[in-house]
């Protein structure tokens, strides 16, 4: 697989008449001196900044991950993205260490991951928005430790370096193969390497998972497995070890609807009283677990 290739054919969202605009706004940014950077439940950058920071965030819209704070400018995402990462983090030393984060979308987790001190944290996600969420926020923290790549978790056994650790977080159940996935992730692992991830699991000792046409509003949600089914799952991709981590509903609290996102949140995926998704099935339910090569 050239790489280069899909690069260069990636780029060309940049160019689409809803993205170019917003590429124009964040490259025309100005230098602001920034104060101090606090990687904390809130990515924040201190200093002063005018109104056109806000005017490029407010276009950049939906925000799904964060939060972030620059200045006054409170970006107060759908999701709050410390919830699961404050809930992993007593899982994992980055130190030194070559990591990915599949499924980045704008890189929360990945200014997060800059307070352990690994040596490089390279994201990737298809999507051009997304990069350019990134993009702003790191005009002000201008780590040179991070790098956004436009590749998928397809891409990955391909990729020119091997990884230490590999963050796959919320995406497996929306893939149609997710065998085939977890074999991509081992693929992209240094002998000795880690993965870990996170997906819908429904409960049950069955090794079995549910195959939904559409899942709290989702179309594109193909498996969501038992552990043990998931435990297969990973055997069968040649796993070593497979570590249940922590099991965390979602809840309320975690993802709502926020003045950053446009349309709705999970309170319009769920029942009345929160106990099955709008289609009847169970909540959702996450597990996180830790997978060696």
């Amino acid at each position: 697989m050239q790489l280069d290739e899909i690069r260069k054919e990636k780029q060309r969202q940049f160019s689409f008449k809803n993205i170019a605009p917003l590429k124009e706004m964040i490259d025309s940014l100005k230098e602001y001196k920034v104060d101090e950077i606090i990687l904390d439940d809130i990515v924040e950058i201190k200093g002063e900044f005018d109104e056109e920071v806000e005017k490029v965030a407010r276009a950049l819209m939906p925000w799904r991950k964060g939060p972030f704070k620059i200045g006054e400018l409170f970006i107060d995402s759908e999701w709050q993205s410390f919830i699961k990462y404050n809930l992993l983090e007593k899982h994992f030393n980055l130190e030194g260490k070559v990591v990915a984060d599949v499924g980045c979308n704008n890189g929360y987790y990945m200014f997060r991951m800059l307070s352990q001190n690994p040596k490089k944290v390279v994201g990737f996600d298809p999507m051009a928005l997304f990069n350019l969420q990134f993009e702003f926020i790191n005009h002000f923290i201008k780590s040179d430790k991070l790098k956004y790549e436009l590749l998928g978790v397809e891409h990955i056994p391909f990729y020119e370096e091997k990884f230490d650790t590999i963050f796959c977080l919320g995406v497996l159940y929306h893939r149609s193969d997710p065998v085939n996935m977890l074999k991509q992730l081992k693929q992209g692992l240094k002998k000795g390497g880690e993965a870990i991830i996170d997906t819908f699991i429904i409960e049950g000792d069955e090794e079995i998972a549910l195959t939904p046409k559409r899942y709290a509003k989702m179309r594109n949600v193909y498996f969501i497995p038992t552990i043990n089914a998931l435990k297969n799952w990973a055997e069968i991709a040649k796993f070593s070890e497979f570590e249940l981590l922590e099991i965390k509903p979602t809840d309320l609290n975690e993802q709502r609807k926020t003045d950053w996102i446009e349309g709705e949140s999970l309170n319009n995926f769920l029942n009345e009283d929160g106990t099955k998704t709008i289609e009847g099935y169970p909540p959702p339910i996450r597990a996180y677990v830790r997978l060696k090569y």
